[in-house]
């Protein structure tokens, strides 16, 4: 029994963003409200950056996509989706970085 459980973790990170289909959707809803993120992203559209759709199917099956996306949210970026840049969100810490990012590439198109 342990075994399984030990293999089926294994199995979900190695699934690439599989772990996102995990997020408290109504904790990562309330922190992308909290910081920001709907000032410049939505769901499906974009608005001044891309939408959470568009970044995730950007990062499908990347197995690096939570840390990559992880480190974007939190240093900024430019030049992925346009010349206009994304602000670092410095001020939060891992565990909210990562639901933020897990939220975004569990969207769907």
């Amino acid at each position: 029994m342990r075994t399984a459980f030990i293999l089926g973790f294994f199995m979900a990170g190695a699934a690439g963003h599989a772990v996102a289909n995990d997020v408290d959707v109504a904790a990562a809803t309330e922190l992308a409200k909290a910081t920001g993120c709907y000032s410049c992203h939505s769901a499906k559209e974009k608005i001044v950056g891309p939408a959470f759709a568009t970044i995730a199917e950007k990062y499908k099956g990347d197995k690096d996509a939570v840390a990559t996306l992880s480190q974007s949210i939190q240093m900024g970026s430019t030049g992925k989706y346009g010349r206009v840049p994304m602000p670092g969100h410095s001020s939060l810490k891992a565990p909210d970085l990562k639901l933020l990012a897990s939220y975004v590439l569990s969207t769907k198109p």
